[in-house]
């Protein structure tokens, strides 16, 4: 574990969805400068977590705290403006904008400067949109079209866009899904940088455990709403009971 400033803590908690229980007292930490990976199969509760977090589900029980102060059942947006961003499965651009459009919407209406009568080009965080494009390896297809990118671009916008709402945290469900094997740890590799770079803690589901191996600093076993098992990846990813159960069971 980091030893840097716990930032985001789930205590205790709880959610059933009629008689599947999502989360049975889920208790973890996330500290500064961690990035940690949540592993097991198929149903076990890994996205519903990332939902309590983010305020896309309130949980039955117990509640979430970023830097001491609870966050639990609050609206996404004001959990965003608090310090959790989030990107999802399926990038959320806007795909008739071009690259550059989407930075400076995001860049204005996190600066609460967002106005459709204004010209978005003439923002003061333009700048800045452009450093996080830079950023994230994506200056070359500023000015095409968001619908027209190839997965692994889009995802890296994607990732822009959450960073650009400078976040303290970033929650990431399968952050290369879709992304052609070829190009997965690229992307990856490109992603991590531009976290370590920002200073951004993560938190990510995966179900390749390579990708874990190679990029987690700590890992989290999931299985039927309970966290089963956590610990660096060298250890986690050899014991035997994850080996048998999740990496040999099937873990998308």
């Amino acid at each position: 574990m980091s030893g840097g400033e716990l930032l985001l803590r789930a205590e205790g908690l709880k959610l059933r969805f009629g008689g599947i229980i999502a989360a049975d007292g889920i208790d973890l930490s996330l500290h500064e400068g961690e990035h940690l990976a949540i592993i097991g199969p198929n149903g076990a509760g890994k996205t519903t977590f990332l939902n309590i977090c983010t305020g896309y589900l309130t949980p039955q029980g117990g509640r979430v705290t970023l830097g001491g102060r609870e966050i639990t059942g609050q609206p996404p947006r004001r959990i965003t403006r608090a310090g959790v961003a989030r990107a999802f499965q399926i990038p959320q651009l806007f795909t008739e904008q071009t690259v550059l459009e989407n930075m400076l919407i995001a860049g204005a209406a996190h600066a609460r400067r967002w106005n459709p009568l204004r010209d978005l080009h003439a923002i003061p965080e333009r700048r800045a949109m452009e450093e996080m494009l830079e950023l994230v390896g994506c200056t070359d297809v500023r000015d095409r079209l968001a619908s027209e990118l190839p997965e692994g671009k889009r995802k890296l916008v994607d990732i822009a866009l959450a960073l650009a709402l400078k976040p303290k945290v970033l929650l990431m469900d399968e952050p290369t899904s879709g992304v052609a094997s070829a190009d997965k740890f690229g992307v990856m590799e490109v992603l991590m940088n531009a976290l370590r770079a920002a200073r951004v803690s993560s938190v990510f589901v995966e179900h390749d455990m390579e990708m874990v191996r190679l990029y987690a600093t700590r890992v989290a076993v999931w299985a039927q709403g309970v966290i089963q098992m956590t610990g660096r990846p060298e250890v986690v990813l050899n014991d035997p009971d994850v080996i048998r159960n999740v990496i040999g069971g099937g873990h998308a």
